[in-house]
């Protein structure tokens, strides 16, 4: 019997991999506050989600509760931060855009739906400070 002839086989090996490291996406935030999203009826999907900045507001997760609180917070990234923060994580977000990109740049607010409206308001207004006019409030689909 005739030997089984390998010499291909790392070629199929490696076009495997190139294949699984091409089509996986990794999460690139660990969210450190809890995010339960208020229903809607009228969702619309974002197109373009790499002109995205997502701002994370919710209350702490339990582990990080006894060091931070029990209030809502705010995460931008992989960190909490303070209002008046906003607009320089903004700018940030902006410059690390293509000039093209820059004027499309959507914020996108996911926010807890128990999260007291006055903090919402806050960060609506910094966002105002930093000319970043194109926000959209993460919803999950109401379910019937």
């Amino acid at each position: 019997m005739p030997a089984l002839n390998t010499s291909s086989l790392p070629d199929l090996i490696f076009t495997l991999l190139f294949f699984f490291m091409m089509v996986t996406s990794m999460r690139e935030v660990t969210l450190k506050v809890e995010f339960r999203p208020p229903q809607g009826t009228e969702l619309e999907k974002l197109e373009k989600k790499n002109l995205v900045t997502f701002i994370y507001v919710g209350k702490p997760t339990k582990d990080l509760r006894k060091q931070f609180g029990s209030d809502s917070r705010i995460q931008l990234n992989d960190q909490f931060a303070e209002v008046r923060e906003i607009q320089d994580y903004i700018t940030q977000e902006r410059a690390s855009m293509s000039e093209a990109d820059q004027p499309q740049m959507t914020v996108s607010l996911k926010i807890d739906k128990d999260t007291k409206m006055g903090i919402v308001t806050d960060i609506k207004q910094a966002l105002r400070q930093a000319y970043a006019l194109k926000i959209n409030y993460s919803a999950a689909k109401e379910v019937d």
